[in-house]
């Protein structure tokens, strides 16, 4: 039963005011990340006349950010949230408390060069808030309500659209039981994630556009890529599932953020330094970077590019770094697309890389509808659609039951 829309316009101011601050907090972080890694990564080196992205400048910064991120998780007053391995995106609230830690190790970790998106924590950030100042300001309203508007809110601002926000949703709310329509549910949350767009747009110019050339006349030949790179793209990112609970293990076995973290950093400097600046930060600008020489990359880089970017990715999130997975992925998706195309030089390079990405967001996220959008917003193709839609199903039966990249608070990989 649908319901009146006397009971949805209520709905509508707060959902606004969660989307806009919601998007606010996240262009703030953002851009304060940006400053300081221009300040860490071209002032500092150029006034110390040290290459920027030599191998010394990636490994001292890497390590000096683990330093800078333990101290945080060690000294701060919450201690920068619980374990980032078993935290997906979304989740219960955090005591309010704990988003100050979180937001300065999310800056730090951002801006230090570490393999790490801003999602996890900043819609973390954002559920508490919301949920603190929502039940303040209006108590009879369920909890859940505050934490659905604040998700929604942030990934529409992170992905700079409500579509994503209303796939994600809509993934979320098909197995809860619930009084209305689907509609009826995904409206305020829906509501908050166009406010959450809509600022980032305003505000920023957020883009998935890589500058890969469009596919205009999709072939047989193209579905057949699709159907081969995508399963094994999601066989190669299945890898850094298994792995992780056993990375973890070794990183808590040190016991403290103050070794662990630190540690965590000099490995991650030294992957940067085997596999270049391309590998550091969360990924998107070097993503486009790669794309721009399409066919001025060899397959031993590409390959490199993938498999060392896939191994920081797994550090980062075994040692304690406060950050998301997804937009690295994106990057470890993208690299292993090319390497494709490198090899098979008849294949599309719109075609390798949606479903590379497509291939390897299955299996390190588990969320086919988020994968999917990604897949096909960096092809910038809405024929690639189709193809990525077929391409999927043989890779979902590749990674489902399988391991999962997130650990439950035990350390166990989930399923």
């Amino acid at each position: 039963m649908e319901a009146p829309a006397r009971l949805l316009l209520p709905q509508i101011l707060p959902a606004l005011l969660v989307g806009v601050g919601a998007s606010l907090l996240f262009l703030g972080i953002s851009a304060l990340a940006e400053e300081f890694q221009h300040v860490l990564w071209d002032d500092l080196p150029d006034a110390l006349g040290i290459g920027n992205y030599s191998a010394l400048w990636m490994i001292v910064m890497l390590t000096a950010a683990g330093v800078a991120v333990g101290l945080v998780v060690w000294k701060v007053p919450g201690h920068a949230g619980p374990d980032p391995a078993s935290e997906g995106l979304g989740g219960a609230p955090l005591a309010p408390g704990v988003v100050p830690g979180l937001l300065l190790a999310s800056t730090l970790t951002l801006a230090g060069g570490v393999s790490l998106g801003p999602e996890n924590p900043i819609i973390a950030a954002n559920i508490a808030l919301a949920y603190w100042l929502g039940r303040k300001a209006a108590p009879a309203v369920p909890g859940a309500a505050w934490v659905a508007l604040a998700s929604a809110a942030t990934i529409g601002a992170l992905f700079g659209t409500p579509v994503a926000a209303a796939l994600v949703l809509s993934e979320a709310l098909a197995g809860q039981p619930g009084r209305g329509s689907l509609w009826d549910r995904l409206f305020a949350p829906l509501v908050a994630a166009g406010a959450g767009a809509t600022t980032t747009q305003l505000v920023s110019d957020p883009s998935f556009d890589v500058g890969l050339p469009p596919l205009t006349d999709p072939g047989f030949g193209d579905l057949l890529a699709a159907l081969v790179i995508a399963p094994a793209a999601a066989v190669f990112g299945l890898a850094s599932c298994y792995l992780f609970p056993h990375v973890h293990a070794a990183f808590r076995r040190l016991r403290h953020p103050m070794l662990m973290l630190p540690l965590g950093g000099l490995v991650l400097g030294l992957l940067g330094a085997l596999g270049g600046h391309l590998t550091l930060f969360k990924g998107l600008a070097e993503t486009k970077e790669l794309t721009a020489s399409i066919g001025g990359w060899s397959s031993g880089e590409l390959a490199k590019f993938a498999v060392v970017k896939l191994l920081a990715l797994v550090v980062a999130a075994s040692c304690g770094f406060r950050g998301g997975r997804i937009f690295p992925a994106v990057f470890v998706g993208a690299a292993f697309g090319l390497l494709a195309q490198a090899l098979v030089p008849e294949v599309h390079p719109a075609v390798a890389v949606s479903s590379a990405v497509l291939g390897v967001l299955l299996a390190t996220t588990r969320q086919g509808w988020i994968s999917l959008f990604t897949g096909a917003v960096l092809a910038a193709s809405p024929t690639v659609l189709a193809l990525l839609c077929l391409a999927s199903l043989p890779a979902w039966l590749i990674v489902t039951g399988r391991p999962q990249l997130e650990l439950d608070h035990r350390g166990n990989a989930l399923r």
